[in-house]
């Protein structure tokens, strides 16, 4: 029996923080309740201070050492932090009061009361939510997710080097076509993944923040002679962020539904490989280490289920499911702002999440994997009909009459097609010897073409 078994788990609804909470934990900073309002607490002191170094009057003479305690603030954030915002809240109703309430009142324990209605000065709760919550995905994308990504990445490479010179048979409509190689069909998958995580990466990540509709309404009464759009340009870009302008009360979402759809086709790659290595085990290509303790079926002794594949294909696709409603939704708003946004904003963690555990299963999967070279190379040799193909080919080429005709009579005999077979067909064509001799030593093991 597990010893340290969190018994929280146990009553969690979403398998997420319960079940799979060992490998969701390490996004658990960047998503969960107290992640947002560490990152919203970062974004309203980030944002005063840069108020203060634009120089405003009324914040003229702000102590330096108040930049410290911010600064320190932010860096001790706690639990016990969270819980105090989350009391002003019960009272506020208001997630965003709530935090600016908790801030002024840091303040004045600061002793820089006089400062306090600087905070989140002139701004709706959108400035912060986008840019709180596209710092929060974009920390979790470099510190979580490309990470994990990039194991995967590394495990499938490695094993496409072992295996990228042995021969097996591919399947197009499921049926026996012109042999290939494992590595081969494993690069693919390293270059589907490439190129979609090359685009992800490539993608700007987008704030919005311009106060209650986009248009610096309230600063521009306030501070005429600032200009506001430098200043939200130069504040987002402190934070590695991408400002989207002109907008409504919120961002119009337009990038980051681009983010989602990105990662929906990276999981999309992900379920592919999963169906075809599940194939391939059914196929008994491949055979699955075993560990002692672990039991495949509660009735059947013998198996070992192909588990981990089956596990990150349902996840992959429980991901792909929200990715694909989130970049639906969230370009849509009644007007210049309704609430669905922040209702399904909140939620960006839970398709990451699943497709975290995607990756992580697959990556495991593969790496229980033996190739069984006997039983590729029994279907090799069983299907010998595939290098017809190679042959016509050639016969075209020299102007041979009625290759594709010949070798279709041949193959769709209904009779067994091995290497007998094969020769003797080649034996009586009208040819010159080396030329026969040629054809015959195209075999289903060395007919793989050009190696990657």
């Amino acid at each position: 029996m597990q010893k340290n078994m969190n018994t929280s788990a146990l009553h969690c609804i979403s398998p997420i923080d319960g079940r799979y909470h060992k490998i969701t934990s390490l996004l658990s900073p960047y998503f969960s309740e107290y992640g947002l309002i560490r990152y919203r607490v970062f974004v309203e002191a980030e944002y005063f201070k840069m108020l203060v170094n634009e120089g405003l009057s009324g914040l003229e003479d702000f102590p330096r050492e108040g930049i410290g305690m911010l600064d320190s603030l932010v860096e001790n954030y706690s639990e016990k932090d969270a819980l105090e915002i989350k009391e002003y809240e019960a009272v506020t109703n208001h997630d965003i009061k709530a935090i600016e309430y908790f801030l002024k009142d840091r303040f004045e324990s600061f002793g820089l009361g006089a400062y306090k209605e600087f905070v989140h000065f002139g701004l709706t709760s959108q400035d912060i939510n986008n840019t709180a919550i596209p710092l929060s995905l974009n920390d979790a994308l470099q510190h979580v997710l490309y990470p994990a990504l990039e194991g995967l990445l590394d495990v499938l490479k490695d094993l496409a080097q072992q295996w990228r010179s042995i021969p097996m048979l591919a399947y197009t409509h499921g049926q026996a076509a012109s042999p290939t190689t494992v590595g081969k069909e494993l690069l693919v998958f390293v270059q589907r993944l490439n190129v979609q995580a090359k685009q992800l990466k490539s993608l700007p990540i987008p704030a919005k923040f311009g106060g209650a509709t986009g248009n610096f309404n309230a600063h521009l009464i306030s501070y005429p002679n600032t200009d506001w759009n430098l200043f939200a340009e130069n504040f987002l870009t402190s934070l590695g962020l991408s400002r989207s302008y002109p907008t409504t009360q919120i961002d119009h979402y337009d990038n980051l539904a681009a983010i989602f759809d990105n990662l929906k086709r990276i999981c999309t790659i992900i379920v592919d490989m999963d169906r075809d290595f599940w194939t391939y085990i059914s196929m008994r290509y491949f055979t699955q280490k075993i560990r002692p303790t672990e039991v495949g079926s509660s009735a059947m002794p013998h198996k070992v289920n192909p588990i981990h594949f089956e596990n990150a294909e349902g996840n992959a696709g429980l991901a792909i499911a929200q990715f694909e409603h989130l970049s639906a939704k969230l370009p849509v708003s009644r007007l210049q702002r309704d609430l669905t946004d922040s209702t399904v904003l909140r939620n960006i963690g839970v398709p990451v999440s699943h497709m975290l555990i995607a990756i992580q299963n697959t990556a495991q999967g593969l790496e229980n994997l033996s190739l069984n070279t006997s039983a590729i190379h029994k279907d090799l040799e069983d299907n010998w009909a595939v290098v017809a193909e190679a042959i016509q080919t050639f016969l075209r080429k020299i102007g041979y009459p009625n290759p594709y005709e010949a070798l279709k009579e041949l193959t769709r005999s209904g009779k067994p097609i091995g290497k007998h077979e094969m020769e003797a067909f080649v034996e009586q064509l009208s040819l010159p010897s080396d030329q026969k001799d040629f054809l015959k030593s195209i075999t289903p093991f060395n007919y793989t073409g050009i190696l990657p």
